[in-house]
C-alpha cells in the first residue's frame, strides 16, 4: 500500500531457433516490462526484427488509415472473427473506400469553389444590373465594389484623369463608370480610390443576368451536397459492416508487430539470444510455468534481482540467483545447444542495467486518487506512494471547506455519471475522487446542519443545535469563524506531522539511519510541535490573539481548555526573568539538530509556521462558500433579524410574519409573481455559481495544500510507467 508492487527482473537466454516461440509466449503472458539492451557486453548486439516486419507493419498502417478515413473508434463493434482471406477483404475495403474519398474531395473541392463564385456574384445580384454591361468597355473604366458612396464620389471627381463618371448603387455594391482624360493610366479609377476603404469585385464571366447565374450556383450547390451525403451515408454503411473486421485485422497486426519487434530489445548473438525484463515478484513462478509448457527445457530462466526499496543512490537488489565466478579473460560462456548466458562478474550475473517499473498498490477505494499523485509525478519505485493519504485527507479537507449536504449530493451524483459514464481512466478517476468528496461534504453539512445556506437541517436533526453549531457568518457568531481558522491551522500542524514523519521513516530505512533521520527529518518534527504547543500555552500570552484561549473554553465550544501548562524547565535570569519551557527547548534543539544535519536549510527556518498558517485557507473558503450560498438564500427569501435559535429566512415553509421580528428584505418571493419568477432564477443560477466556485476554490485549494504543503516534505515522484510487452485482446471472439 504505502510501496508500489515488488518487481523482479528476468532473464530469459535460448537459442536463436526458439526465439519466435519465446516471444510468443511472453506477450501473452503480457507480464514482461522488458529492458532495452544498450549494447555494451561484448559479443552481443542488439537483435533484428523477424521477418515479415516490415509487411505487417504496411498493413497495420493500411488498416489505422481506413479506419481514420471512418472515423472508427475501438468502442463501435463488438469482437469479430478472421477469416482466412482477410488480406483480399482488406483489400477489397481499401479500394472502395478509397474510391468513395477520392470522389468526396473531388466534390468538396468543386464544392467550394462553387460556394466561391457565389460569394462573388451575390453582391452584383443587388446591383441589378447584367453582368455583360459591366465589362468589355475601351473607351470607359468600370469598377464594382463596396464602400462609402459619399467617399468614392468625392475621390472620383476629384482625380484629374477622370473627365466624367457615373455611379450606380444596389445594397452596399457600388459601380462606378468612369470616362478617363486621353492622358490617363490604365487604372484611373483605381488610382483615385487609393485612399479611400473600397473592397473591388471582379465581374464574373458570364451572359447571364446575376439573379438567375446565383440560382443555377445554388442548384448546383445542393446538388453537390446531395453527393457528398450519398458518399457519406456508402461510407458509414461500409464502417458499421466492417468496424469489428477491421478492429480485429488491427488487433491482430499490431501484435505481428510488437512480437515481430521485440528482437531489438534483446541482446543477440549468431546462435543466442538474451531478454532481460521486470515481472511483479508473486508472478515469478507463473512467468516460468508458462515458458516451460510452450518451449520446454530450450531456455535458461532466471530470477536475477528482486528489487527493494532504497530511496537513496542506485535500487537496492536482493541477489535470487548466482552465477559461477567469470575468469578475466572470459568474455562469453556458450553451451553446446548455442545458449549463452550473460557475462558475470564476482558471483552475480551482469544485467542490463535499468530501474524497476512501478505499480502502484493501493487498496480499490483509493485507487481513484492515484490520478491525483500521477498529476504531479509517478512514484519512484524506492519511495513511499502518497495516494493512500490522499485519499485520507484530500476528501476531508474538500469537505470541510463546503460542508454542506445540498452540494455535496450534486458532488456525488457528478462523480457516478463522471465515473459511470467515460471509458477514460483520468476521467473515471476524477469522477471517484468527486464521489469521496461529496460524501465529506455531506457528513460536514449533516455536521453544520446545513442545506444549500439553509439551516433547515439544523433544526430538524439537532432541534436547532447541530455538533458544529453554525459557520459564523454573522456578527454574533464570529467566534464560531475564529474557531474553524484554529481548526483548519490544527489540522494543517496533524498534515505536516505526517509528512514528516513518512520522511522520518524513509531516511531511517534507506540511507541515513537513525541519526540521519533525526537531523534531517526529526528536527523539522520538533520544531514544528514546539511552535504550535507554545502557541498554545500562556507564554507571551499578551502577543497573542485572546480568542486562542477563549474558542474553546466557552466562546464557542465548552470542552474547559483555555490553554496548554507553561512546562517550565528553569528559570533564567535574563530580561527580568524568563521561563525556559519544554516547546521552547523543541523549538532550539530543532534548529540545532537541523544545523547539524543540513545548515542550509536553516534558512528555511520559518517553515513550520509558514506551512501551519496556510492551512487557514481551508476556514477562509468555508466562510466565502457559507457566505455566498447565504446572501443567495438572503435575496432569494429574505430575511428577519430574530432572537438567537430561530431562523432567519422568510422562506415559505416558516410561519414567520412581519411582527416575528424586525424584516431586513423582505426576499424576492414576497414582492409578486415578476419577482418570484426573477427570485427563483435567481435560486437555481446562484446555487449553481457557488457550486461550480465550490469546485474551483475548494479543490484547488485541497490539492494546493496536499501538493505543496504535503508532498514537499517527501516527495519526489519519476518513476517509470509498468508497460508489459503485450497486448490486451478486446476485439477477439476467440
Amino acid at each position: 500500500m504505502l510501496r508500489p508492487e515488488r518487481m523482479s527482473k528476468v532473464s530469459v537466454a535460448g537459442s536463436k531457433g526458439v526465439m519466435p516461440a519465446v516471444i510468443e509466449t511472453v506477450h501473452g503472458l503480457n507480464l514482461v516490462h522488458l529492458s532495452d539492451y544498450d549494447g555494451t557486453w561484448e559479443g552481443f548486439d542488439n537483435g533484428n526484427p523477424i521477418e515479415g516486419a516490415d509487411d505487417a507493419s504496411e498493413k497495420l498502417v493500411t488498416v489505422r488509415a481506413l479506419e481514420s478515413t471512418l472515423e472508427l473508434s475501438a468502442d463501435e463493434a463488438e469482437p469479430g472473427t478472421l477469416e482466412e482471406n482477410w488480406e483480399e477483404r482488406v483489400e477489397e475495403i481499401r479500394t472502395r473506400v478509397n474510391e468513395l474519398d477520392d470522389q468526396r474531395s473531388e466534390i468538396r473541392e468543386e464544392l467550394r469553389q462553387v460556394e466561391e463564385k457565389i460569394g462573388r456574384v451575390a453582391p452584383f445580384a443587388e446591383l441589378g444590373i447584367d453582368l455583360d454591361l459591366l465589362s468589355g468597355y475601351e473607351t470607359v473604366d468600370v469598377v464594382v465594389g463596396e464602400g462609402p458612396l459619399g467617399q468614392v464620389e468625392d475621390a472620383v471627381a476629384a482625380s484629374e484623369e477622370i473627365r466624367a463618371y457615373e455611379t450606380f448603387t444596389g445594397g452596399d455594391i457600388v459601380a462606378i463608370v468612369a470616362a478617363p482624360t486621353e492622358d490617363a493610366g490604365s487604372n484611373p479609377t483605381d488610382d483615385a480610390l487609393v485612399g479611400v476603404e473600397f473592397t473591388r469585385h471582379p465581374v464574373p464571366e458570364t451572359d447571364q443576368a446575376p439573379s438567375a447565374y446565383v440560382d443555377d450556383l445554388e442548384e448546383r450547390k445542393r446538388e453537390l451536397e446531395y453527393e457528398v451525403e450519398d458518399i457519406d451515408a456508402e461510407l458509414e454503411q461500409i464502417k458499421t459492416n466492417e468496424a469489428g473486421f477491421l478492429l480485429r485485422v488491427e488487433e491482430e497486426l499490431t501484435i505481428e508487430v510488437q512480437q515481430a519487434e521485440a528482437p531489438l530489445q534483446f541482446a543477440t548473438t549468431d546462435r543466442a539470444f538474451i531478454a532481460e525484463g521486470w515481472i511483479p515478484s508473486d508472478r515469478y513462478d507463473e512467468f516460468v510455468a508458462d515458458l516451460n509448457d510452450a518451449v520446454g527445457d530450450s531456455v535458461e530462466v532466471e530470477e536475477l534481482e528482486r528489487a527493494s526499496y532504497d530511496r537513496h543512490g542506485k535500487t537496492h537488489t536482493e541477489d535470487i540467483q548466482q552465477g559461477a565466478p567469470a575468469a578475466e579473460d572470459d568474455e562469453e560462456a556458450a553451451s553446446e545447444d548455442g545458449q549463452q548466458k550473460a557475462v558475470t562478474d564476482g558471483g552475480t550475473a551482469v544485467t542490463m542495467n535499468d530501474q524497476p517499473p512501478t505499480i502502484q498498490d493501493n487498496p480499490s477505494a483509493a485507487k481513484p486518487f492515484e490520478a491525483l499523485v500521477k498529476a504531479v509525478n509517478r512514484p519512484k519505485y524506492n519511495e513511499l506512494d502518497p495516494t493512500i493519504f490522499l485519499f485520507l485527507t484530500f476528501p476531508l479537507f474538500f469537505g470541510f471547506m463546503i460542508a454542506d449536504v445540498g452540494y455535496g449530493l450534486l458532488y456525488v451524483l457528478i462523480g457516478f455519471y463522471m465515473y459511470q459514464s467515460f471509458d477514460s481512466p483520468g476521467i473515471t478517476s476524477l469522477g471517484g475522487v468527486a464521489m469521496w468528496a461529496g460524501a465529506f461534504t455531506i457528513f460536514f453539512g449533516i455536521m453544520f446542519g446545513e442545506i444549500f445556506g439553509l439551516h433547515e437541517l439544523g433544526y430538524i436533526l439537532f432541534d436547532g443545535h447541530p455538533p458544529m453549531e453554525d459557520k459564523g457568518l454573522s456578527p454574533a457568531t464570529e467566534n464560531f469563524a475564529l474557531t474553524w481558522v484554529v481548526v483548519s491551522v490544527l489540522l494543517g500542524v496533524i498534515h505536516l506531522n505526517i509528512a514528516y514523519i513518512l520522511d522520518f521513516i524513509e531516511n531511517i530505512q534507506h540511507g541515513h539511519g537513525l541519526w540521519g533521520a533525526i537531523t534531517h527529518s526529526g528536527s523539522w518534527i520538533l520544531m514544528l510541535n514546539g511552535l504550535w504547543i507554545w502557541v498554545f500555552t500562556p507564554q507571551g500570552a499578551s502577543a497573542k490573539p485572546d480568542f486562542l484561549f477563549e474558542i474553546f473554553d466557552g466562546a464557542a465550544f465548552n470542552f474547559g481548555f483555555s490553554s496548554f501548562p507553561m512546562m517550565t524547565l528553569v528559570d533564567l535570569p535574563i530580561a527580568g526573568g524568563f521561563e525556559l519551557t519544554l516547546p521552547v527547548v523543541m523549538i532550539l534543539v530543532g534548529i540545532v539538530l537541523l544545523a547539524i544535519g543540513d545548515p542550509v536549510e536553516l534558512a528555511e527556518f520559518a517553515i513550520p509556521f509558514a506551512h501551519g498558517v496556510s492551512y487557514a485557507r481551508m476556514a477562509a473558503v468555508l466562510l466565502a462558500k457559507g457566505g455566498m450560498a447565504f446572501v443567495v438564500n438572503l435575496l432569494v427569501f429574505g430575511g428577519v433579524e430574530t432572537e438567537e435559535g430561530t431562523r432567519p429566512f422568510l422562506a415559505p415553509w416558516t410561519d414567520y410574519t412581519h411582527e416575528s421580528g424586525e424584516v431586513m428584505f423582505e426576499g424576492l418571493i414576497h414582492m409578486g409573481p415578476i419577482a418570484l419568477v426573477f427570485g427563483l432564477i435567481m435560486l437555481v443560477v446562484g446555487h449553481i455559481v457557488v457550486l461550480l466556485l465550490g469546485i474551483t476554490s475548494a479543490g484547488l485549494q485541497g490539492v494546493r495544500l496536499e501538493y505543496v504543503e504535503f508532498f514537499g516534505k517527501f516527495y519526489e515522484g519519476g518513476g517509470k510507467n509498468y508497460e508489459p510487452f503485450g497486448h490486451d485482446r478486446n476485439h477477439s471472439e476467440d
